[in-house]
């Protein structure tokens, strides 16, 4: 029994497991169900972390197709929080692994000719023509006629066969970024804003969930796509560009920007496995509604940092460091409609302030 009780286990596959899908696998093994976790890893040497969170390494590399052949039919449930490689416009790191979890289907051919010369066939045949030209004698019958009601319809058996011989297809939840989006000018947007990407970063973002939905379309797989804004939480605050005084834009400069708790971050992507709907994207974002200073002011006030200084958008674009000033070019609002109406999600922290009202304001300083 308890063989069988692990067997029916569900199987979900994290592919990146970083520090989001390590708070997933954490989140899984706390279920009643607890069920068996697989983390896609290159490096031998993270076997020890993964297995501490409760997940079975499993040795692969995106970069290498050829390393990746034991994904297919591994797992029900793929998690991909994966980047792209940090070149070109397209995602060869998704594509690698669309092509790895396929699986092979019994071709409609080969289920055609197995019902037409299979038993049931042959049975239905001898049964018709019994029933219409009964022998003289039972002893002339080489064995019983079965009852019309123990032969399988050859339609029906033919399904059936069909049915077993195709593999299920895996639901794939997929962390993009809002970053998709390019500038929006601070406006307010929906999932259905039509994606305007400003780098090459986000480009191959783009690219990635195109392949998604394509690979959902033909059958291949039933993908899920999130997109996230920034993600913070007790050890992903901006604490060491406050110390070393990084300026932040002026008011009149400054940009809008959302924000995730990765505890909720992976409560979504978990929510999105079970109950997404196919080609669906959602905001994967909180309630909060702040332009990037007052974010950091508010991470300064409650841990006693001096707040940030600020410039002006022609002294950032010449002090700033590059990838940084890709941030503060996009300015926008997320709408999360989808995810707390349609997804049904209750976030631990609706905001920023909740989180360090419950986490630092109210705690007394530590390490």
């Amino acid at each position: 029994m308890i063989a069988t009780r692990i067997l029916r286990r569900a199987r979900i596959l994290i592919v990146g497991c970083g520090d989001v899908g390590l708070r997933c696998a954490a989140q899984l093994q706390a279920r009643r169900s607890r069920p068996r976790v697989f983390a896609l890893t290159r490096r031998a040497e993270s076997s020890d972390l993964l297995r501490a969170a409760g997940a079975v390494p499993v040795l692969g590399d995106l970069d290498q197709r050829t390393r990746l052949s034991r994904l297919a039919g591994l797992a029900g449930t793929v998690l991909h929080l994966a980047p792209p490689q940090k070149d070109g416009d397209d995602d060869l790191r998704t594509r690698r692994l669309i092509a790895a979890l396929k699986t092979r289907r019994q071709p409609a051919s080969r289920v055609s000719r197995a019902g037409r010369g299979g038993l049931a066939s042959r049975l239905l045949r001898r049964a018709s023509s019994e029933r219409n030209y009964p022998p003289a004698h039972p002893a002339s019958r080489p064995f019983s006629t079965p009852k019309p009601s123990t032969i399988v319809p050859e339609r029906t058996w033919r399904a059936r066969r069909a049915q077993a011989g195709a593999t299920s297809r895996p639901t794939l939840v997929y962390a993009s970024t809002t970053g998709v989006y390019g500038d929006c000018g601070g406006a307010r947007i929906d999932e259905t804003r039509t994606p305007r990407p400003a780098n090459a970063r986000a480009k191959r973002r783009v690219a990635a969930e195109r392949q998604l939905r394509r690979a959902t379309a033909r059958g291949a797989l039933k993908a899920t796509i999130a997109r996230i804004p920034g993600i913070y939480a007790r050890t992903r605050l901006p604490l060491a560009r406050l110390e070393k005084r990084t300026p932040a834009l002026a008011a009149e400069d400054d940009v809008y920007t959302s924000h995730i708790h990765a505890d909720d971050l992976a409560a979504i992507l978990l929510r999105m496995a079970t109950h997404g709907r196919a080609g669906r994207i959602v905001h994967a974002s909180d309630d909060s509604e702040l332009k990037m200073g007052e974010y950091f002011d508010r991470v300064a006030d409650a841990f006693g940092l001096e707040r940030a200084p600020r410039v002006s958008r022609e002294v950032a674009e010449r002090e700033l460091d590059p990838v940084l000033l890709s941030f503060m070019r996009e300015s926008r609002r997320l709408d999360n409609t989808r995810l707390t109406r349609e997804l049904r999600v209750r976030l631990r922290y609706p905001d920023v302030d909740a989180f360090l009202d419950a986490s630092v304001r109210t705690q007394p300083p530590g390490p």
